[in-house]
């Protein structure tokens, strides 16, 4: 590490601390040349995977853009900010998962469309209609559909196997 009164490159750590959140490392450190001390502090660098439209042009991938798209099918339905910061977090864990340097838009709509599926159905056929480009009625008849009979799934109890009797065979 440089030191930034002098210039010398030999600088000496003396002490190092993980920072209350735990997301970065503070390290007081002191100059082998003017013996000045100084702190730096290190943190992990993650870069976000570009955003590659239908077009073919890339972009940078903006939280921004993703919280703006939840705010919209959001609109006056009763989900806490929590739940949207949360689905949001969620959805950058798993591009940052992916281990890749592009990701389709395609997907990370996909992405969005699925938490919005789990946090409230009528926001999540809000997202569809526009992102899906419905046409008519039945584009919405479709996706209502689907998650009635979801639904129906859910709610349907497990089918038990019946139970084995035992066998008599008549006795003379």
């Amino acid at each position: 590490m440089k030191c930034p009164f002098c210039g010398a490159t030999d600088t000496q750590v003396i002490d190092s601390r993980v920072s209350e959140e735990g997301d970065s490392i503070r390290r007081r450190r002191r100059c082998a040349g003017c013996s000045k001390r100084f702190t730096t502090y290190e943190t992990a660098e993650l870069r976000m995977p570009q955003v590659v439209k239908q077009n073919g042009i890339r972009e940078e991938f903006k939280r921004e853009k993703l919280r703006t798209s939840f705010v919209r099918a959001l609109h006056k339905r009763p989900v806490p900010t929590e739940y949207v910061d949360a689905a949001i977090q969620h959805i950058e864990q798993e591009l940052l998962g992916l281990g890749e340097r592009e990701v389709p838009a395609r997907r990370v709509g996909e992405m969005v469309m699925a938490a919005l599926y789990k946090l409230d159905k009528v926001a999540y056929i809000r997202f569809a209609s526009v992102y899906r480009s419905f046409q008519d009625v039945e584009d919405f008849r479709e996706v209502i559909q689907d998650i009635d009979s979801g639904a129906k799934r859910a709610k349907a109890p497990a089918k038990s196997t019946p139970k084995a009797t035992p066998k008599t065979t008549p006795t003379k």
